[in-house]
This record gives C-alpha cells, sequence and structure tokens, in this order.
C-alpha cells in the first residue's frame, strides 16, 4: 500500500493499512532518537579534538536535555496553534539545521548552542508524533501501533554507536552528525509528500489541572522514580563510552561495539518488564527493577575486565524493564482527566533530571578523579529509589 498521498486526511485504518504510514512515522521518531544520543559514542573525539575535561563533555548533556525540556513543555501551547503535522515536520527540518550547525561549531560554546537547538528541534516530535500514531489506526490497534513506533529509541540505542564508528572510521565526528541531520531532512520532505498521519490540533493545556496536579506528592515522587529509571538507562549511555575509554583504556572502536551489542536484550526484556508488571504490580517491578539494574551499576564502577563487560551488557536489559511499570503507575495513579497532564509534567522533568543533570554530574566527578566513584553513585541511588514506591498509594489492579 503505498503512503497516503492526502496530507491533510486523518485516518481510521486497520493495522496492516497504516503500516506504511507507521514505519514513516517511526523512522522520523528513530531519527529524533539518534540525533539525541549520537553525541555519546562520538563523546571521545569531541573530547579530544576540543580539548575537554570531563565536565565539560557531560555538560553538552545536561545543555540537550534542557532544550529537549523547554520543546517538550511548550508542545502543549504549540500544538493549540499549529497542526501536528507542522510540528512534525518542523522538527526534522530543525534537525537538520541544527545538526548541520555542529559542523560549523569551532568552540565549546558553539556547540552547546548547536546541542540546544538539537535538544528543542527533537522535542517537537514526540507529542505530535503519538497523535499522529493515534490519528492513523483505530482504537483497537493502537497497541500493536504504538508497540512499533516504540521499536524506534531501542534501535537507535543499539545503532548509535555502530552509526558513530563508521562516522569515526571513514570522515569525522561532524560529518557524522551532518549525515544524520541530512537523514532529518529527506524524511521531513517525504513526510511532507507522502505523510498523513493527523491534521488536528491539540488543547490548550489546562493552568487550573496543572496547579492542582502539582500540589500533589505522588507527581513529585513518580518525576523521582523517572528520573532514576532515565538515569539508569540515558544516563548511563550516555557517559559509558567516555567512561570506557578514558578510563578503562578502551579504543572507541571496542567501546561503541560492545555498547551497540548491550542495547540488543533491551529489545525483548521491555516486553518481559511489561509481563512482569502485569504478573506482580507495578510498584513491586520498579522495586526488582532498580535494585538489580543499581546493582550492576554499581559493578561499572566496582569491576574491570570481563566483569565490566558483563556489567555493561547486563545493565542495561534490567534497566529499560522499568518503563513499561512506570508507565503503568502513573496512569494508575493520575485521575483519568488529568493523564495526559501528569506524563507533560513528569517526562520532561525526568528527562531533564537523569538525561541531563545526571551526566553532567558524572562528567563533574570524572575531572576529580572519581569516574568510577560516579556509577557507584549512581547505582546506589537507583537501588535505594526503589523504597520510594513504599510512599505511593496502592494501585488498584
Amino acid at each position: 500500500m503505498p503512503l497516503s498521498q492526502d496530507p491533510n486526511k486523518d485516518s481510521n485504518l486497520t493495522f496492516s493499512e497504516a503500516l506504511p504510514q507507521l514505519l514513516l512515522l517511526s523512522a522520523i521518531f528513530f531519527t529524533t532518537f539518534l540525533a539525541r544520543i549520537i553525541i555519546a559514542p562520538l563523546l571521545p573525539a569531541i573530547q579530544a579534538e576540543l580539548n575537554l575535561d570531563h565536565h565539560s563533555a557531560g555538560n553538552l548533556f545536561l545543555v540537550l536535555s534542557t532544550g529537549y525540556f523547554v520543546s517538550l513543555v511548550s508542545t502543549g501551547y504549540l500544538s493549540s496553534r499549529f497542526q501536528h503535522r507542522t510540528l512534525i515536520i518542523t522538527s526534522c527540518l530543525g534537525l537538520w539545521i541544527a545538526l548541520s550547525t555542529v559542523a560549523l561549531t569551532p568552540t565549546l560554546t558553539h556547540l552547546k548552542v548547536a546541542t540546544f537547538l538539537i535538544g528543542l528541534a527533537a522535542g517537537l516530535y514526540l507529542p505530535s508524533g503519538i497523535s499522529a500514531v493515534t490519528g492513523l489506526t483505530r482504537p483497537a490497534h493502537w497497541g500493536r501501533a504504538l508497540a512499533v513506533h516504540e521499536l524506534a529509541p531501542n534501535l537507535a540505542f543499539i545503532l548509535a554507536p555502530l552509526t558513530a564508528e563508521l562516522a569515526l572510521v571513514h570522515t569525522t565526528w561532524r560529518t557524522g552528525m551532518v549525515l544524520v541531520g541530512v537523514v532529518a531532512l529527506l524524511l521531513g520532505l517525504l513526510y511532507i509528500a507522502r505523510g498523513s498521519g493527523t491534521a488536528l490540533r491539540g488543547d490548550i493545556p489546562d493552568r487550573q489541572a496543572i496547579q492542582n496536579l502539582l500540589r500533589q506528592p505522588f507527581l513529585w515522587l513518580l518525576i523521582a522514580l523517572f528520573s532514576l529509571g532515565i538515569s539508569s538507562t540515558l544516563g548511563i549511555y550516555t557517559m559509558l563510552p567516555l567512561y570506557l575509554v578514558s578510563h578503562h583504556g578502551m579504543d572507541h572502536a571496542s567501546a561503541n561495539t560492545l555498547l551497540a551489542t548491550s542495547r540488543i536484550a533491551a529489545l525483548p526484556m521491555a516486553f518481559a518488564g511489561g509481563w512482569v508488571a502485569d504478573r506482580f504490580g507495578p510498584l513491586v517491578t520498579i522495586r526488582l527493577v532498580f535494585l538489580a539494574a543499581g546493582f550492576l551499576t554499581v559493578m561499572l564502577g566496582l569491576t574491570r575486565g570481563p566483569w565490566l563487560q558483563g556489567a555493561v551488557f547486563c545493565q542495561p536489559a534490567l534497566a529499560v524493564c522499568f518503563f513499561p511499570a512506570g508507565f503503568s503507575a502513573l496512569s494508575s495513579l493520575s485521575p483519568p482527566q488529568y493523564r495526559s497532564i501528569a506524563v507533560s509534567l513528569v517526562i520532561p522533568s525526568a528527562f531533564l533530571i537523569g538525561g541531563g543533570a545526571v551526566p553532567y554530574s558524572i562528567g563533574w566527578l570524572g575531572d576529580i578523579h572519581l569516574f568510577r566513584q560516579a556509577f557507584v553513585l549512581i547505582g546506589l541511588l537507583i537501588t535505594l529509589g526503589g523504597c520510594l514506591t513504599a510512599l505511593l498509594p496502592p494501585l488498584d489492579r
């Protein structure tokens, strides 16, 4: 089935009929996620060329996450003024501009501006992309449609190190970033020509609802839990290549290969995490996941050689199991009329902390010769974070 020729027509298709459009949206989601994380496997080369310390290198992720945070919290207002389709296209074109700007950055300051723009552009996609996916298919097929869409970030975790390694072997890290930008541009143009999804706009966020939610203790506990969950996945991922290269003497090829293979097992484990959450409940699952993932994160800082490689391989497979349970808890604790607002408050805040402040802190500790201790500290916080579930009200099952 060809992609729809009518980009303004919302669809109510079966899963198989919508699949070409779902794959196009998933490719865009993959590219927006790849643009955010590819800096991690390129970081040793960036650090060497610009003569950065670990603190400055980690600060790039804080800057990028800040741009992503600003964009995500703004999309509710932007989608009330612009069609979701327009924001998806803007995200693609914005990524092309931001990633191309990286090639022209002679200093750390310029690079920070470029990474902020990457986060800003990438954040425009997700809310509108989810709306496009659900606008394409019948409600009975939303689960399958969203499952296809959610394969994108997991594949990006696997392919980012391999993409970075190809760039470093054949060109430079700057060229690698530009090529990702070109892919974003081509996908944006394809979506302009053939994409459908939704021509609808979002609702203006309810300020009173936001104020009511901010007064609820469970919201802040969920922000803390999701921050730890993102720390155990994205936060560790961003600084791990630099840690393996600078502290353990790995060459960048070995570090990137290990990083890519470690994410393969995370694909099926995400579904296993969902089964465990259904079987034992979200809160019990979060405790178990944090205990195991926290222990393995501690092992990243305490071990060397084969034991370190084993920890690198096993840690993400267990850490990713948090998210099905985390989203289940978030949905259960949030009143139905406030659920989307709760998501828009929890997820951007958690990304800013877990995907920005945590890498920044790891880099800062690395500069004072506490690189290994940084992973131990983060691991202990993740392990103890499971205790926060005791403060949440019981969930209906």
